[in-house]
């Protein structure tokens, strides 16, 4: 028994340099929109929202055009600069007035079949609905192997996420709100999701292909993702710089006794090599205790101006 009444839904699409997918990702949203507006289950004046950040190619320009074309149902803002993802999709949550958000990569590997199933989780009390990947059997060794690490290097450093869950989801006008009360510059969109508390549920699919374009997020854009995820959300790898402080400092009180037990039994220790190494060990230690300080220091330095997160240059409705 559906305990909500039929809501108004806004799909929200992140763009850059999409020209090549654009023409097939609008076709298919817009079927999926018109075909849930039949079935009674979202309103009439649900739309598409695409943020432009700030592409190199006709991004944008496909996205005006198709505004034109379809006013009720294509909505468009394109960002001043490239903001990258986690802000684009930001302001696309930002610009949204709706009873119900669903997030989605361009690239549409996402399956938008699971659309129908969120916006029935919604109308059953959920509040947020996660798309989740049953597998990555579609993805090479490498990129498995890494997404893997990734999720266990996140719970290792206490961070709360839905494993084999990108920004594929469903997000009531509730949850969006209490969303954009965080103030941060520095987000971690998938990982202060569940922060929100409130009542969730998931979607199984399988993820495919991308059908036209490159993909978006390369090995650096991975690595700087999880950079930024840990350092949000987590103080825990200051505490391992405290612990190696602690272990090192003890390792340095047992070569001292050893060495002292050493000289009163008469050994002469010639200690070039394992002064060498001593050097090296700690001179690394420090520079990868700086280096994690001055992680947080910058962010810190970042949040205290206090700057606009994004900017829009241009709107259609």
């Amino acid at each position: 028994m559906y305990n909500k009444s039929i809501p108004s839904l806004a799909i929200i699409v992140p763009c850059y340099n999409e020209e090549e997918i654009f023409p097939i990702c609008l076709k298919t949203l817009k079927a999926i929109i018109k075909k849930l507006v039949l079935k009674g289950k979202i309103k009439e004046d649900s739309y598409i929202l695409f943020i432009d950040d700030c592409s190199k190619d006709l991004t944008w320009a496909l996205i005006k055009k198709s505004s034109e074309i379809d006013k009720n149902i294509v909505k468009g803002i394109k960002l001043s600069k490239n903001q990258g993802h986690q802000i684009a999709l930001l302001a696309g949550l930002s610009n949204v007035n709706t009873d119900i958000n669903i997030s989605i990569d361009a690239d549409l590997q996402d399956d938008v079949n699971c659309i129908e199933q969120m916006v029935e989780k919604y109308l059953k009390g959920n509040e947020i609905v996660y798309g989740v990947r049953n597998d990555r059997s579609s993805d090479s060794p490498f990129k498995r192997i890494s997404a893997n690490s990734f999720y266990r290097l996140m719970t290792l450093f206490g961070i709360t996420q839905v494993e084999n869950h990108a920004d594929f989801r469903l997000l009531s006008r509730r949850a969006t709100n209490c969303l954009l009360q965080y103030n941060e510059r520095n987000i971690y969109i998938r990982g202060m999701v569940p922060l929100l508390g409130f009542k969730s549920s998931k979607v199984v699919y399988s993820r495919k292909e991308r059908i036209a374009g490159e993909s978006k997020y390369p090995l650096k854009k991975m690595v700087y993702l999880a950079i930024e995820g840990i350092t949000s959300l987590s103080v825990i790898p200051l505490r391992i710089i405290s612990v190696l402080g602690f272990i090192t400092c003890l390792f340095a009180v047992l070569i001292s006794v050893y060495a002292l037990f050493q000289r009163f039994e008469g050994h002469v220790i010639e200690g070039w090599a394992s002064i060498i190494i001593s050097i090296f060990f700690l001179g690394g230690i420090q520079l990868i205790s700086i280096g994690v300080m001055g992680e947080y220091i910058g962010k810190i330095y970042l949040e205290s101006k206090n700057r606009p997160r994004y900017f829009i240059e241009e709107k259609c409705k």
